[in-house]
């Protein structure tokens, strides 16, 4: 009988990897490795509780925060040249507050590194449609994170006290850094949407509070420092002179 040959089988090729480490056999070493895991987490956690402690009586309402000469607002992000709605939350609650009489001029800090991409001057033109005088707004174009904001805000325009506005999940930190930087703060954290964007920039919060740590232990300077800037004085000025 006339026997065919077998087809072969070729098998998947899986890259080796290496072993996964082996959990100890005895109890004295799952002991330890359960304390190794349990230091490592709150490690972990370690700069977003330094945030709440520090932050814990310097958050308020557009209702109930004290009147203050300057509010900052960070940057967010923008959908084809206009404010995202996270930014757009953000300089509504600034606007609400100087129509209040809250404050008097709005320093809006973010990015332009790019010729395409200028967050400042949008900014600018969300809060003159609503309600805010053009001569009442500065801008910081050099605002690429919290801390740079912080530090430029002191040091090149001279802000010592702000009313700082961001979404809830941001706002301890901007206030914890710009507190670092010599600014004496008070938070603002404007309402938003819980979807995907809001539970990420929570996530984010965990491990950017480490990097904040770092921030206000080692005192880096801004990517961009310049030189002094009077804007905001200036328009401190012709707001008292109303």
């Amino acid at each position: 009988m006339l026997r065919l040959p077998r087809p072969s089988i070729r098998r998947p090729f899986f890259p080796r990897l290496g072993r996964l480490p082996r959990l100890p056999r005895t109890r004295a070493g799952q002991r330890r490795a359960v304390q190794v895991v349990m230091v490592l987490c709150v490690l972990a956690l370690l700069p977003a509780t330094w945030l709440y402690v520090v932050t814990g009586d310097r958050l308020r309402t557009t209702a109930d925060v004290p009147r203050t000469g300057v509010a900052m607002v960070f940057g967010a992000g923008l959908w084809d040249g206009e404010p995202s709605p996270y930014l757009a939350h953000r300089l509504d609650a600034a606007a609400r507050l100087y129509r209040a009489g809250r404050i008097e001029v709005v320093l809006v800090t973010g990015d332009n590194s790019r010729e395409d991409y200028d967050e400042p001057d949008a900014m600018r033109a969300y809060l003159t449609r609503h309600g805010v005088p053009d001569g009442r707004i500065v801008s910081d174009y050099a605002g690429f994170d919290t801390w740079d904001s912080c530090v430029r805000a002191r040091k090149i325009f001279g802000v010592h006290e702000a009313v700082l506005i961001s979404q809830g999940f941001h706002i301890r930190r901007a206030v914890a850094l710009c507190r670092a930087a010599g600014v004496r703060s008070y938070g603002v954290g404007v309402d938003a949407k819980h979807d995907a964007t809001w539970y990420y920039g929570g996530a984010r919060e965990v491990f950017a509070a480490g990097k904040a740590l770092l921030d206000v232990v080692f005192e880096p300077d801004p990517r961009f420092l310049g030189h002094k800037e009077p804007g905001v004085a200036r328009a401190l000025a012709a707001a008292g002179e109303r």
